[in-house]
């Protein structure tokens, strides 16, 4: 692997978060753009407060030598019976990227989802019937070709609280794509709360990986929200989430991984929490610092 072709990004959400918006209210765009500018990264990806039209953002995102890695689309193949609509939604997203010339495209299932609902506990996630595989599947093979014609992949989140969390039903999903144009946004930190060895997954399906994104965990707070059965939303204020180098897991094996394949992509810092509790520039700088000495980026 040529380890210059690895790109080192930041999500906004660090700074402020799409789901739970009070959280990070007060920080302005510019505030977010120019921290993740001086703490060393050259990429993010789309937040709620980022404008929308690419011949705003391009320029905006350039003036901090930045550029857009990718960003999130739900989609609810499972629960709407309107795939073209489905499509359609996914199809404006992507002539969006592709004018911000980014190659990714993260896409969710979020039928069904408990993540955005802080009085729905983890426990409560929706478990997909075959049926409803079947229709998830569906979409995705026609979300693939779609997407095919943009050059644009689909690295398909995985998520806690989604019908995608755990290890056999992100296996069932990437053995079910295997020829439909799926790849897989590779999330660390969801792994680790979802209970699932995350060395074992990027092994298996390293060669379709599109996307990652680095998550730690703190595992006094995962142990307390599992305690008090608690929900995503509360979690992630808690501080379930922080950033490599400060929590539970060891990323050597996962870069020496990284390092040994093809992969090419982007790599891009998560942490989402209370910038009030947790300071943006502080942890960013604290992740740059420790991913590079782990691999060349």
């Amino acid at each position: 692997m040529d380890q210059q072709r690895v790109k080192l990004g930041i999500g906004p959400i660090n700074w402020s978060n799409d789901d739970l918006p009070e959280l990070g209210a007060d920080i302005p765009l510019d505030r977010c753009l120019s921290e993740m500018q001086e703490a060393g990264y050259e990429g993010t990806e789309l937040g709620h407060k980022f404008p929308t039209k690419s011949s705003i953002l391009k320029p905006l995102l350039s003036k901090y030598g930045l550029s857009l890695a990718s960003m999130w689309h739900s989609t609810y193949f499972v629960e709407n019976n309107d795939l073209e609509g489905e499509l359609s939604g996914i199809k404006e997203k992507l002539e969006f990227l592709s004018a911000m010339g980014a190659g990714v495209i993260n896409l969710a299932e979020c039928s069904g989802s408990v993540h955005g609902d802080r009085n729905k506990p983890l426990s409560s996630k929706p478990v997909f019937s075959d049926r409803e595989w079947d229709r998830l599947i569906m979409g995705l093979k026609k979300a693939g070709e779609l997407c095919e014609t943009y050059e644009i992949n689909i690295a398909f989140h995985h998520h806690m609280g989604t019908g995608v969390q755990t290890e056999d039903e992100i296996d069932r999903l990437m053995t079910s794509t295997l020829n439909d144009k799926v790849y897989l946004c590779a999330d660390t930190g969801h792994m680790i709360f979802a209970g699932v060895d995350p060395l074992p997954v990027y092994e298996r399906y390293i060669d379709r990986i599109r996307h990652i994104h680095l998550k730690d965990i703190r595992e006094n707070v995962m142990t307390e929200m599992f305690d008090k059965d608690a929900s995503f939303l509360d979690s992630v204020i808690e501080g379930v989430f922080t950033v490599p180098g400060d929590g539970m897991i060891d990323f050597k094996p996962i870069f020496d991984l990284i390092k040994d394949s093809d992969y090419n992509g982007w790599m891009i810092v998560e942490a989402e929490g209370d910038p009030a509790k947790f300071n943006p520039l502080q942890y960013s700088k604290i992740a740059k610092k420790y991913i590079s000495e782990l691999i060349n980026v």
